[in-house]
């Protein structure tokens, strides 16, 4: 079907249109599987007050939602799978469900979260570029861009589009 297609280029989704004047500090982490352990050791050490944080993780559906579930447990933050049309709140965490990519969007001065359907992104369903892309896009030199390790190349585009509209970003290494 359509929707199984698969792009490197973002721009399929979402192109690039960076924001012209910054927005709320918002942060944005993507990672792929083996992120798993990294994302628990950082959410259990994070508490509040801290800016919204959107996670877009390489996991399939059905995993997403007990993951959210489970790094909501051992976190003194807000953490749930997000919802579309969901607004964006302090001290939460908003991870993308397993099947879906997860944009941020400003409406009517209003963060929220927006869930496309759509092919398949460098790969991924969700995609980290497409989330990054977003930030870029509705927020600007205010968002801060997290890579964690081990995410192939989804992601570049993304980080590069954040980093180009001066957020501050930042790669993990292996060690």
């Amino acid at each position: 079907s359509e929707m199984d297609t698969v792009t490197n280029n973002p721009d399929t989704l979402l192109l690039s249109q960076p924001a012209k004047k910054p927005g709320e500090k918002i942060v944005v982490i993507g990672a792929s599987t083996g992120g798993v352990e990294t994302l628990m050791s950082i959410f259990k050490e994070l508490k509040p007050p801290l800016p919204p944080i959107l996670i877009t993780l390489h996991i399939p559906y059905g995993f997403s939602n007990s993951f959210a579930q489970r790094l909501n447990r051992l976190s003194s933050l807000d953490i749930c799978e997000a919802e579309d049309a969901q607004e964006v709140k302090s001290s939460h965490v908003y991870l993308a469900p397993g099947n879906k990519h997860m944009l941020l969007e400003r409406i009517r001065g209003k963060y929220k979260i927006k869930l496309l359907d759509g092919p398949r992104i460098s790969r991924h369903k969700p995609s980290v570029d497409i989330l990054f892309r977003s930030a870029s896009n509705t927020i600007g030199s205010t968002a801060m861009g997290i890579m964690l390790t081990g995410m192939g190349d989804d992601g570049v585009i993304g980080i590069k589009d954040m980093h180009d509209c001066g957020a501050y970003t930042i790669a993990q290494d292996e060690a």
